[in-house]
């Protein structure tokens, strides 16, 4: 384990405690002696952790500290770019730009070993065949998320029988082949989940529908068993 590696995890380590901890306790888990302990605390103290501590009662980090170049470990940084990359591919536009412009943050603040490793991460996403879905749609439907505001859409079922539809958006759902809509339905007076490459004409509305997307969120989650 390299040292910008355990002092990266003796941070995380801290930062999981709310109370002191014991030296020989942390010690222990990152596998490092006492000394060698007391001299990675003195160095996080140098870049500005605010690390306090007293024999016989342990170590604490106090809130509000940020440290920039440990932020990720390379096991973080591949779960990162994998994540990324995944969002560039299967998202609107907008998602993709905010995802390229997320990695470039990440690799403004890490130190030149591990930027190595953002260029350099073999983790792939592979094309997958999708139903195509408007970027006009996905944005405007994520809008409505956001805003809390009703949609009016023609929607066409499974057999290809049409309807328009006045709903309340509060959920998307990516999978591999289709997107899903996790909306109120006024026509159905229940919650139904639609596919967006099923969905027509969109209109955003003007009007909020009268329940919050959490509120629909957690009703939800009930009526699918699904555990908060």
């Amino acid at each position: 384990m390299s040292r910008t590696q355990r002092l990266l995890d003796l941070m995380q380590i801290l930062r999981r405690h709310r109370y002191p901890v014991a030296g020989h306790s942390l010690a222990e888990e990152l596998g490092i002696s006492m000394r060698t302990l007391y001299r990675d605390i003195a160095t996080l103290q140098q870049q500005g952790a605010d690390i306090v501590g007293e024999v016989g009662i342990g170590y604490v980090l106090r809130p509000g500290f940020m440290l920039p170049p440990l932020m990720f470990s390379q096991t973080e940084i591949e779960a990162l770019v994998l994540g990324m990359r995944w969002v560039e591919r299967r998202g609107d536009s907008q998602l993709a730009g905010a995802a390229t412009n997320a990695l470039a943050k990440i690799a403004a603040v890490l130190p030149a070993e591990l930027r190595e490793e953002l260029g350099a991460n073999t983790l792939l996403i592979g094309p997958v065949p999708t139903a195509y879905v408007a970027d006009e749609t996905l944005v405007t439907i994520r809008e409505a998320i956001c805003l809390e505001r009703k949609i009016k859409v023609e929607y066409r079922d499974y057999a290809g029988n049409g309807s328009e539809r006045i709903l309340w958006p509060f959920a998307m759902g990516y999978f591999e082949q289709v997107q899903i809509l996790m909306a109120w339905c006024e026509l159905r007076g229940s919650i139904r989940h639609f596919r967006l490459d099923r969905i027509g004409q969109l209109t955003l509305l003007d009007h909020r529908y009268p329940r919050g997307r959490r509120a629909l969120m957690k009703l939800w989650r009930e009526s699918e068993g699904i555990a908060q």
